[in-house]
């Protein structure tokens, strides 16, 4: 692949690292653009169910396929000081169909491999020598975790990271300990963590809870998981600087933190803006203006310019991401399926919706225009916190005032055929500027 022309040398090339369950992949942000979409809610025939709308090929700068090159299957990374670090996932047994991979659980392990087939591996990629002619190339680091950890919850909180095993392919496996640990870059040493209570020690059954979801606020981490003992949801939360577990209980109405930052809402505070959050309510792109004060309640505006009225579609969407760019920019992953044309070799595509945007405050979006006591209901659904406010009287349209100003950089759909037989699910995304050399 030649350099692109935005990417010449000494400048940067602006690179979205994704993993998959089983595949690591560049995306070259330079090649993206706006593509315009109608809304098929306002069609009085919607062709869009027979997958009749334009998808584009993923501009993919490099792909690694992780189980053809007999890395772990669903590994989680981060980066720091432009490298990549993969951790932890399962391996699955030698000479299975890639077509399995899809239910690893109908896999099994591969039993000689990390701790009965669990991986307490770290593997890391060095992005600062990465050109146009280099092959993905993941080496072991040289500390492993202390423990194996499958499909981990890996987080970075005030320089250290912080690892959780997630849940097993296989249910009948016992979840090696300690099941949560944190590692320092400094001293490049890992530490045992406090086992989570959803975790008993030595429990022969690792899925009576089922990690589901988990979010950050700060130095806490907040988990959700399910008991598949009582079929009850439970919360619980993880302070970093004081070093112990809770039990939450088991409704978000009880949580100390606002609803969009609870598991299942996936968000990220904009680069810049300290005091603005996306994040996905069910499949809508929403930002919240948090206010400074505990008087004044937070704000809520639909990113209508972003969605490219994807969900009108009959697409069936899957868990999406957002991920921090820049200053100010923001991107938003959305993956799924739809069914393919008539005369198609498979009855559906797998598709990713990606949109990248600029954030900027309006001037009246400041912390004295909430304080006048104005109040969106939790339950309110796309219509009630849209950007339009024409059809509503002067109070509401000030209720309902938009507070940012929103440039859409880039968004369409694409195809993920680059991801081959396996679930619509994305583990991890990350933004880094490639420099040429």
């Amino acid at each position: 692949m030649k350099k692109t022309e935005m990417a010449l040398e000494g400048q940067p090339e602006p690179l979205l690292w994704v993993a998959t369950p089983q595949r690591l992949i560049a995306i070259d942000m330079s090649k993206l653009k706006i593509n315009h979409y109608e809304d098929a809610s306002k069609l009085k025939i919607n062709h869009y169910e027979s997958g009749d709308f334009e998808i584009h090929s993923l501009p993919v700068f490099r792909m690694l396929n992780l189980v053809e090159n007999e890395f772990p299957f669903g590994m989680r990374f981060f980066i720091r000081d432009s490298k990549l670090y993969m951790v932890g996932g399962e391996k699955p047994r030698r000479g299975a169909s890639p077509k399995l991979y899809r239910h690893l659980k109908s896999v099994g392990h591969d039993e000689l491999f990390g701790d009965r087939g669990l991986s307490p591996y770290v593997y890391v990629l060095d992005l600062t020598g990465l050109d146009s002619s280099t092959e993905l190339d993941l080496l072991k680091h040289h500390t492993s975790m202390l423990a194996a950890k499958p499909t981990p919850i890996v987080e970075e909180i005030e320089g250290k990271i912080y690892v959780l095993s997630g849940t097993p392919s296989q249910s009948h496996c016992l979840l090696p300990t300690p099941t949560f640990e944190v590692y320092d870059p400094l001293i490049e040493q890992w530490k045992p963590l406090d086992q989570p209570p959803f975790y008993r020690e030595g429990c022969s059954n690792c899925q009576e809870f089922e990690v589901i979801d988990h979010s950050v606020l700060g130095t806490t981490i907040y988990v959700l998981t399910f008991n598949l003992m009582d079929y009850f949801y439970h919360y619980y939360s993880y302070n970093v600087n004081e070093g112990n577990w809770k039990f939450l209980g088991e409704s978000e109405d009880k949580l100390p933190v606002p609803y969009h930052f609870t598991p299942m809402f996936t968000g990220k505070f904009v680069p810049g803006y300290n005091d603005i959050y996306i994040f996905f309510l069910e499949d809508i792109p929403y930002a919240a203006l948090i206010p400074s004060n505990d008087r004044s309640p937070t704000r809520y505006q639909a990113l209508n310019e972003v969605d490219g009225a994807l969900y009108h579609r009959q697409v069936a969407s899957y868990s999406g991401l957002v991920v921090q760019l820049g200053e100010h920019e923001m991107c938003i992953l959305k993956p799924g399926s739809v069914q393919a044309k008539e005369g198609s070799l498979r009855p559906c595509h797998i598709i990713l919706y990606m949109a990248t945007f600029k954030v900027e405050k309006l001037l009246h979006s400041s912390s004295s225009a909430q304080d006048r006591g104005l109040k969106l209901l939790r339950t309110a659904d796309a219509s009630d916190v849209s950007q339009t406010s024409s059809h509503h009287d002067n109070d509401v349209q000030d209720i309902r005032a938009p507070f940012l100003s929103i440039t859409c950089l880039s968004k369409g759909f694409y195809y993920l055929d680059e991801w081959g037989p396996e679930a619509s699910y994305i583990c991890s995304a990350f933004f880094h500027q490639l420099i040429w050399t």
